[in-house]
């Protein structure tokens, strides 16, 4: 009787059949197993995207620059000279600093107002909307209980305002599930509606009869108005900014409720197959959003002004677009975005002093970086730097 071949059944002495051994054996060997492969272009992958994220931006920001130099000297006036007044304006000493900080307060969440229904694919565009009705609704409530301590009147302003904010752009959110009507047209439109109802408010049934040159309702108390950041010289709203911003990015980035939003926006109805509540989701965002505009103007009625007046409608929640897409939607870009462009706009008076340009010449600079930000999302499948990692000419 033939023995069975115990050496053929056996391992050969240092072979293994564990797959683990077997790749670290053939990596050690220097040579490339398929998993550690895929490991490699996966990690490649990632670090293009984050590239992307901040470079084809920082492009786009540079391209307009010099696309508006073009334009200064079409004009005879010197690019140069024009971008070092807006440094110094903006940045070039301590009072600049705390003036441009103290315009990136409302910037920061009205870019917020953008960036969070961003992410399920909808294009709201009327945070202004949202900030005047915030600023107006905080003004009514120091009306209506004046009497309130100083901490609890805040909070009440503070609840008063996300509530009138997060209302307004939630219906916008409502309005695109339920009827499937366009947001970007629909929260345009609601913010030239939301700045008539505020002028009609202090105008008329919430106006300080005292306010005979500019209406306003009545001065907020002494003890109901936000004071500045010890040693900064810059007002609390700024902190709340940055917060928020962070919180943002962690419920985008960190939680299920922003994976979820995240598939929204990649496909809804992909994502209505898979049982999310897509439609909640739309307007919990919007309604989100909203509430950061809102406080934006409790922050510029308890910290700036006073009161609410019309000083509420300053373009913020229109620089927060662009805030916004120049950050791509992430809560933590958003904050050096929001500090770039609040220097460009704190500089708006000393160009004109000093080249006798009109103070608007900045809203043609954030309109030529806004183009060029929008051509740059167009053209990422084009010169993505993953695209290039991977050797697509194409």
């Amino acid at each position: 009787m033939n023995r069975p071949d115990l050496a053929a059944r056996s391992p050969a002495r240092g072979s293994s059949h564990d797959p683990k051994e077997q790749q670290a054996m053939t990596t050690e060997a220097g040579i490339a197993s398929p998993t550690t492969g895929a490991i490699n272009a996966e990690t490649a992958e990632t670090l293009g995207r984050k590239l992307d994220a901040i470079l084809l931006p920082l492009a786009a920001l540079l391209v307009g620059m010099l696309i508006f130099s073009i334009f200064l000297l079409f004009l005879g006036k010197s690019p140069i000279e024009f971008f070092q007044i807006v440094y110094k304006a903006g940045f070039g000493t301590g009072f600049s600093w705390t003036n441009t900080l103290a315009r990136a307060a409302p910037l920061l969440l009205a870019a917020l107002c953008v960036a969070l229904p961003a992410r399920l694919g909808l294009v709201i565009i009327g945070g202004e909307g949202a900030i005047v009705l915030g600023g107006v609704a905080a003004g009514a409530v120091a009306m209506l209980a004046p009497g309130l301590p100083g901490f609890l009147g805040i909070i009440l302003m503070g609840l008063a305002a996300a509530l009138a904010g997060g209302a307004w752009i939630g219906g916008i959110g409502a309005l695109r599930h339920l009827r499937g009507v366009n947001e970007t047209i629909s929260s345009l439109l609601m913010a030239y509606i939301a700045i008539a109802l505020m002028n009609h408010l202090v105008e008329g049934p919430l106006r300080d009869p005292a306010s005979l040159n500019k209406p306003s309702t009545a001065p907020l108390p002494e003890a109901w108005r936000i004071g500045e950041i010890p040693g900064a010289g810059v007002h609390w709203g700024l902190a709340v900014g940055i917060v928020g911003c962070i919180l943002c990015w962690l419920l985008i980035e960190r939680t299920t409720w922003g994976f979820a939003a995240r598939i929204v926006g990649g496909n809804v109805k992909a994502a209505q197959i898979q049982g999310l509540p897509a439609g909640l989701l739309m307007i919990g965002f919007t309604a989100l959003g909203g509430a950061f505009a809102g406080l934006a103007g409790m922050f510029e009625v308890a910290a700036v002004h006073g009161s609410a007046n019309a000083s509420l409608a300053a373009g913020y929640g229109y620089t927060g677009i662009l805030i916004a897409f120049l950050a791509r939607h992430n809560g933590l870009a958003i904050i050096p975005a929001a500090i770039v462009f609040a220097g460009f706009e704190a500089s708006s008076g000393l160009i004109q002093r000093r080249l006798d340009l009109p103070d608007a010449t900045i809203l043609v600079l954030e309109g030529i970086v806004f183009i060029t930000i929008l051509l740059s999302d167009a053209l990422q499948d084009k010169v993505s730097i993953v695209k290039l990692m991977k050797g697509d000419r194409t």
